[in-house]
This record gives C-alpha cells, structure tokens and sequence, in this order.
C-alpha cells in the first residue's frame, strides 16, 4: 500500500512538473508570438507566480517551501530585471510583507492554544454529544454550529485544530467513521468564517488592504453568511443521510461520563475567557478607537500569556509557524509581480471581458474566485486578487455604479468566493488541508477524490445562494 501511495505521490510530482515547464514555455513564447512587447520581468514574474500555484495545486513540496523559493525568486527578478536595486532588496520584502494580518492571525494563535490547555474543547464535545442523545444528524447540527460560529470568533484554521481530534475520540467510542463529521466541520468552517474579519485569512487580507473594520464584515456579510448557514445544513443532511442514519455503539459510557473532569483548569478558562471577551469587543470598536486588529489581538496574547504564566514553550510549539511563514513569503511574490505590471494586465482583462458592467464584474469576481480557490489554497488567490479589486474599483463605471457604497461591494464578492470556494477540492482552503492531516494521523484517510465529491456540489450550490442573496443586499442598498 505504502509503494502504491510512493507511486501516486512520485506521479503527481511529475505531472505537475510538466505543466510547470508548459507553462512557463507558453508565457516566454505566446507573447511575442501574438505580437504584444511583454518585458522579461513580467514574464518571469509571471512564471514565478504561476510556479507557486502549480507547485501547490500538485503539492510537490510544502507550500511554505514553495512560498519562501517564491520569494527569493521574486526578488532576484526585480534586481535582474530593474525593477528595484539590489540595495533596496530588503526595503522591499519588508515593506511587502502585511503585518496587519501576520499579527493578528499570530496573537488569535496564542489566545486560543492557551485557552485549549484548560480542557474546554473536548467539554463542549462530550456536552454535545450527550445533548443529542445518540442522534447523529442532531449531533451533526450541534458540532457544525458550534464550528461554523466559534470560525466566526477565531479563524476556522484553529478551530479545526481544536475541533477535529474531539470528533475523532468520540467517534472511536461510537465505533463509526468520523470522516462525514470532519468534512462537514470542514465546509462549515468555511462558511462561518467568511462572515466575519478574523474568521477566514483572506478575509483578514481583505480588510487589512481595503481598511474593512470588524462590523463592515459582520453588517456587509453576516446576513448572506446565515442564510447560507441554513441552506448548507439542509444539504449536509441529504448528502450524509446515510451515515447520520447510523446506531452508534458505546453510548450508554459516554451518557455517564463526568463531561466537568475534563476542565483541568478553571482558572485559566475563565482567563482566557475573558480576555478572548476583550479582544472581540475591542475588534468590534476598532474603527472607532483606530487601533488595528493585529495589534488588539497581540496585546491579548500578551496580557493572556502574563497572568496565566502558562508554559511558554509548550505555547510556541502549537503555534502554527508554518503558515504565518507561508503569508510573508507569498506577500513578497505578490507584491513582485504587482510591480513587474501583471496586476495591470489582470485587471484590465477582466473589465474587458464583463464590459466594465458592475453586475457582471461582481458575479464574474465571484465566480472565478470560487472555483480558482478550489483549485489552489484561497489564501494565495485571495492575495493575487487583491490588487487586482484594487485596480478594477477604479474604473470609472464600476466606480459610479458603486459610488453610494463607503466600501466597494466587489470586496464582499471576492470575500464569497475565495471564502466558499475553498470547499471545492481538499487543497482549496487550510482548514481541509488541516483536517486530512489530523484525521490521517489517527488512521482516518481522506482521499483527493472523496473530498472532491462531497465538496465540490457543496461548494456550488452554497455559492450560488450566497451570490443571489449578496446581490440582493447590493441592490437594496442602492435603493
């Protein structure tokens, strides 16, 4: 079996290699071909961006490995190519690199890994199970709630961390699969997140770029977000009838275990409690005090950190370096290939293929968005796309069709996409990429192709009803 999954795994590298190299051949060659004068550091720009995709669509080496060549690769471009100094090299990774989001996503890690030490999660877990007494579609609903609005709070990254190996344990003593519980935890991960600023990286980048405060995202997309909410259980319960119709064995243990031994700190909960309070609280005036989100969330951590004096090590440990490494990295590529003009490009493809029409700009953003994002992780799309939006809103039709608006609503359809795109495939966001490691490492595999089954109608019909009701909204607000 390990020789089979060897072979794939050596073939799919292969694969991606090949379309790496047509690629990069096409973008040298087809230009000039066709006429059009593209300069070197915007082919090799171009060629460096599409490498990372490729690189992570195929999932050749870790994406942050790929996201620090990337980089590397993206500036020895602009200093071989003119478009900055060798000595300004450093000013310009630094100054690429969005703190804003870096922070924040960093100080939210904390709050919540020492929150985790005092025991909470696996509480709620066993709570819930009891709650629903045996029944799995009324534990579906509980435990995809509970995700989808605890992804609102903290990013839906963390909360499959917190949430997957609770589902895991249980299901062992119920003797049944987790795999249909994880997935749809996954997808309402996803969902949950989209509606808030904290609750999906991009939408962190978003605000960070488009200066979006926490109560724009809530007022803008909490309503889509809950009706999607509604619309995606009813779909989870058609899509695993089969599996919530199961018995589950070993209930009768569960029903008489002591769910409060499983706090081994009361203290540090109710600290962390409260300074999560905080932090929130402080997100939702942030636009009034203009302090921004990265350095709330950061103060927290710290205060957090000082008066539970919990183990600074262990806290460090959990923290996922990996992909706050993976944002600067790809902040750097992105900000390369801005410079080098592809952004330009982009953009202006894009209003010549809608028209500059604002209706069919805003569907198209959704759309692509969605189904780019289940192709590759959202998170380097959602990055790509931001400068183009940027572009794009300054158009003069769509800026008079949207001029009423203080924030643009192309923004919230590129927060759609990218948010419920990325249920589309296993490697379309980080809390799917997430939960196949944790589920395999306790034996549990979720394949490519069973992912893409169960997520890819998901992923279409939620886009679909969150893009009419999104519009809806536009076109009320217009009056």
């Amino acid at each position: 079996m390990s020789a089979s999954k060897g072979f794939e795994k050596n073939k799919k590298k292969i694969i991606g290699l090949v379309v790496l190299v047509v690629l990069a051949a096409i973008i040298m060659l087809i230009p000039d071909l066709a006429g059009y004068k593209a300069s070197l550091a915007l082919k090799l720009s171009a060629i460096t961006l599409l490498s990372v995709y490729v690189v992570l669509s195929f999932e050749i080496v870790h994406r942050t490995a790929i996201a620090l060549t990337g980089a590397i690769a993206i500036i020895i471009v602009g200093i071989t190519t003119g478009l900055f100094p060798a000595t300004s090299s450093f000013e310009f990774a630094v100054d690429s690199i969005d703190f804003n989001t870096i922070g924040l996503l960093l100080g939210m890690m904390i709050i919540v890994v020492v929150m985790a030490e005092s025991g909470v999660f696996q509480y709620i877990g066993i709570k819930m199970c009891k709650a629903s007494k045996g029944n799995l579609w009324k534990l579906l609903v509980l435990m995809c709630t509970f995700t989808a609005v605890t992804s609102m709070l903290i990013d839906n990254v963390t909360t499959i961390l917190l949430m997957v190996p609770v589902t895991i344990s249980v299901f062992r003593l119920f003797k049944l699969s987790p795999i249909p519980f994880i997935l749809a935890q996954v997808f309402m991960s996803n969902v949950g997140g989209t509606a808030t600023l904290v609750g999906d990286p991009p939408n962190i980048m978003i605000g960070s770029a488009a200066n979006i405060d926490f109560n724009a995202f809530i007022i803008h997309m909490g309503p889509t977000i809950a009706i999607s909410l509604v619309c995606s259980m009813i779909m989870l319960k058609f899509m695993f009838r089969k599996e919530i119709s199961a018995k589950p064995q070993n209930l009768e243990i569960l029903m008489t275990e002591n769910e409060n031994l499983l706090i081994k700190d009361k203290g540090l909960l109710k600290k962390s409690a409260g300074i999560l309070f905080c932090v929130i609280v402080l997100f939702v005036i942030h636009g009034t005090i203009h302090i921004q989100p990265s350095l709330i969330a950061l103060g927290g951590a710290g205060i957090l950190l000082i008066i539970t004096r919990v183990k600074l090590e262990k806290i460090f440990q959990e923290v996922d370096w990996s992909t706050l490494i993976f944002f600067a990295g790809l902040f750097i590529i992105i900000s390369g290939t801005e410079r080098a003009g592809l952004i330009d490009i982009m953009s202006n493809a894009t209003l010549n293929a809608t028209g500059g029409d604002p209706m069919t700009t805003f569907f198209l953003i959704i759309g692509s968005s969605a189904f780019a994002s289940a192709i590759v992780d959202n998170i380097p799309f959602a990055a790509t796309m931001i400068p183009l939006i940027t572009n794009i809103i300054q158009n003069e039709t769509i800026g008079s069709a949207f001029g009423s608006f203080m924030i643009n609503p192309l923004w919230w359809a590129l927060s759609l996409g990218v948010g419920l795109g990325g249920n589309g495939t296993l490697i379309g966001s980080s809390a799917g990429v997430v939960s196949v490691g944790l589920a395999e490492k306790q034996g549990y595999y979720i394949t490519f192709n069973k992912f893409l089954k169960m997520g890819l109608p998901f992923m279409i019909v939620s886009v679909a009803v969150g893009s009419i009701v999104l519009w809806a909204d536009v076109i009320l607000r217009l009056g």
